[in-house]
């Protein structure tokens, strides 16, 4: 056996253990300073990633590091409480690798969320943004032999993120009262935020926000033949010029990101629901 399945079977099964004979229709992954859906998850068991096999350990700035499982919106779901980087120093099949746990455990749909930064020039801190389409310059987690047993060797991503799931979630909001925004996130390596240069260029190839995450995880849940919805919380305003008043900080991204939470969990918990 492959020894990439191997692993992903253990931690499968492992989790299986502790799900009481139950199974999650959807997986959420919860980015910096949002772990607030996870508490509003009837929990039925909550694991520390370092408990579980193959898991690495979660080292960003608010990420708790745990993995839970329970009920939500009456569906059964696991939630990363937080996720592995590719600037931790994980390689993409660590990173990715509770992606295809989750599509394992026979999840129909993933759910992502990210802090970004706003490229956009009309976005503010604080505004939710659906992701409609991404661009990556992250190594891509599809490199290497095929895992032939999730996917084909070339998935399409014309759809990337599901176009159902999208206006499903425009309804929701329209009819909450919640701004939202839609546009195209650009996940790079980090760590270190964009000089003005870069995000110059990133506007200028169409980027609306850019991010640190996500696009790994999306590129293989589409392998994996999972639809996925994506939503970013803008925490910070990329700077176009050298002459910057604000400079970027890690722990203002996780204030803000906590600030828009309670606005991001009402539109993810009722889209839940139509799943």
């Amino acid at each position: 056996m492959d020894s990439r399945v191997k692993k992903i079977r253990e931690a499968a099964a492992f989790l299986k253990e502790n799900m009481g004979g139950h199974l999650p229709e959807v997986g959420i992954v919860l980015g910096s300073g949002l772990g607030k859906l996870g508490e509003a998850i009837e929990a039925e068991a909550v694991i520390p990633y370092t408990k579980i096999p193959h898991f690495a350990k979660s080292t960003a700035i608010g990420h708790k590091g745990n993995f839970i499982f329970g009920r939500l919106s009456g569906k059964y779901v696991c939630a990363m409480q937080g996720r592995f980087h590719y600037y931790e120093g994980y390689p993409m099949e660590q990173v990715t690798l509770p992606i295809r746990v989750m599509a394992a455990l026979g999840v129909k749909a993933l759910f992502v969320s990210n802090a970004a930064g706003g490229l956009n020039q009309g976005f503010s801190i604080g505004d939710l943004m659906i992701i409609k389409d991404h661009i990556n310059m992250l190594p891509n987690p599809l490199i290497g032999k095929n895992f032939a047993e999730f996917g084909d060797r070339f998935p399409d991503m014309t759809a990337a993120y599901d176009l159902d799931l999208i206006a499903r979630a425009e309804k929701i909001a329209a009819e909450a009262g919640i701004p939202v925004r839609k546009g195209v996130y650009l996940g790079n390596t980090g760590p270190s935020y964009e000089t003005p240069a870069e995000v110059r260029f990133y506007i200028a190839i169409g980027a609306d926000a850019v991010g640190m995450s996500t696009v790994p995880e999306v590129l293989v849940a589409r392998h994996c033949g999972i639809p996925v919805f994506g939503m970013s919380v803008i925490t910070n305003v990329s700077n176009t010029d050298n002459a910057s008043k604000v400079l970027n900080d890690g722990d203002d991204v996780v204030r803000a990101a906590d600030a828009a939470a309670d606005r991001m969990c009402i539109i993810f918990r009722k889209l839940i629901e139509t799943i």
